[in-house]
C-alpha cells in the first residue's frame, strides 16, 4: 500500500468528498485506511458493566485506501506515491508529480 500511518491525506469520493484528515490506522489485508474525521459512524451502546455509561459513541470506520490521496507537505497538493532507491540502497517514497521525498 501507498498510503501509511501520519500521512495527511484528501478523501477523493464519498460523503467525505474534499475532507482532509491524518491516517490513525492501515489495514493493508483489506486495503482500507482509518482515517481521523472521516467516515464517523454514531453507535448506540448499551452500558455492559455497572456503572459504566452507555450513550452514542462517534466510531471512525475504514474507507477504502483507493478513495484517499496523499498530499504533498511541501506544497499541499494531491500527489501519487512512487519510490526510488537512495545512494545506499534504502528505499525512499516520492512524490510523482515533483519529484521530492515523502
Amino acid at each position: 500500500m501507498k498510503v501509511r500511518k501520519g500521512d495527511r491525506v484528501r478523501v477523493l469520493v464519498g460523503k467525505d468528498r474534499g475532507v482532509e484528515g491524518v491516517v490513525m490506522n492501515v489495514l493493508p489485508r483489506q486495503g482500507k485506511v482509518l482515517v481521523d474525521g472521516v467516515n464517523v459512524a454514531r453507535r448506540h451502546t448499551k452500558p455492559r458493566q455497572q456503572g459504566a455509561p452507555g450513550g452514542i459513541i462517534d466510531k471512525v470506520m475504514p474507507i477504502d485506501a483507493s478513495n484517499v490521496a496523499v498530499i504533498n507537505p511541501k506544497d499541499g497538493k494531491t500527489t501519487r506515491v512512487g519510490y526510488r532507491f537512495d545512494n545506499e540502497g534504502n528505499k525512499v517514497r516520492i512524490c510523482k508529480r515533483t519529484g521530492d521525498d515523502l
